[in-house]
């Protein structure tokens, strides 16, 4: 297509351009909001109850009194450990003689065990705000 100004110079008309427009495009950016987050911590006591298992060790001594030609061995019976003590004791000859015993028995007990411990949890809040006006 061709412009009335191109028309009138094939003419021969001299066509002197006085304005012109001219469009530029910009952006800026403009606040419509704000967004605001925050973390909060909340504590909160739990009860906790769990088993607990604990051994105790009862200790029996026991006098024997019997002589014994050797050194009796450390020996068990059942959940008790026998540990033989001896003495010497000087007669016409010399005789190894079990003085007593001692008996090392395990025993084991568990109870229910209850705590108060504080547990903490952490939660999010978001909140939308406006944009503040200039």
């Amino acid at each position: 297509m061709i412009s009335e100004a191109e028309s009138l110079e094939r003419q021969g008309q001299i066509v002197i351009p006085l304005h012109a427009e001219e469009l530029s495009v910009t952006r800026r950016r403009i606040a419509t909001g704000r967004t605001r987050i925050s973390r909060v911590t909340r504590e909160q006591e739990t009860r906790v109850e769990e088993p607990l298992t604990r051994e105790v060790v009862e200790i029996e001594r026991r006098p024997v009194g019997e002589p014994v030609s050797s050194m009796p061995p450390v020996r068990q019976e059942g959940d008790t450990i026998i540990i033989p003590v001896v003495e010497e004791q000087l007669v016409v000859e010399r005789r190894l003689v079990l003085k007593e015993e001692v008996r090392v028995r395990r025993v084991r007990k568990t109870e229910m065990h209850q705590e108060h411990v504080i547990t903490r949890r952490q939660d999010v809040i978001i909140a939308r705000l406006p944009a503040q006006e200039p």
